[in-house]
């Protein structure tokens, strides 16, 4: 069992910045990818950035250019600096964390960015 650990996130003004962290409580064998989803009122659950123990990054179309997502040397870290913010960037923030072998994932219990215009 993975429990993940989110912080940052709150209210933003349009042009802003902010930077969400989120920290896996344990190790598990083999690769795994941490990242960020969210999700606004109405619409789909979607990808924010993911990276992988390899260091393999996917953006978002949405964010692409104005996202930074890192993670740290013990791989338990994940850190997502978002630039520029729009509001449309409004919803829901959550943590994810997955191993493609065995499938496994867990996810954050989220954390709410507000982008005020």
């Amino acid at each position: 069992q993975v429990q993940l650990v989110e912080s940052g996130g709150g209210l933003v003004q349009a042009g802003g910045s902010l930077r969400l962290s989120c920290t896996a409580s344990a190790i598990l064998n083999g690769g795994n990818v941490m990242g960020w989803y969210r999700q606004a009122p109405g619409k789909q659950r979607e990808l924010v950035a993911s990276i992988s123990t390899g260091g393999r990054i996917t953006y978002g179309d949405s964010v692409k250019g104005r996202t930074t997502i890192s993670r740290d040397s013990a791989k338990t870290t994940v850190s997502l600096q978002m630039n520029n913010l729009k509001p449309e960037d409004t919803g829901v923030y959550y943590c994810h964390w997955m191993r493609p072998v065995p499938k496994t994932e867990f996810w954050g219990q989220g954390t709410q960015v507000t982008v005020s215009s």
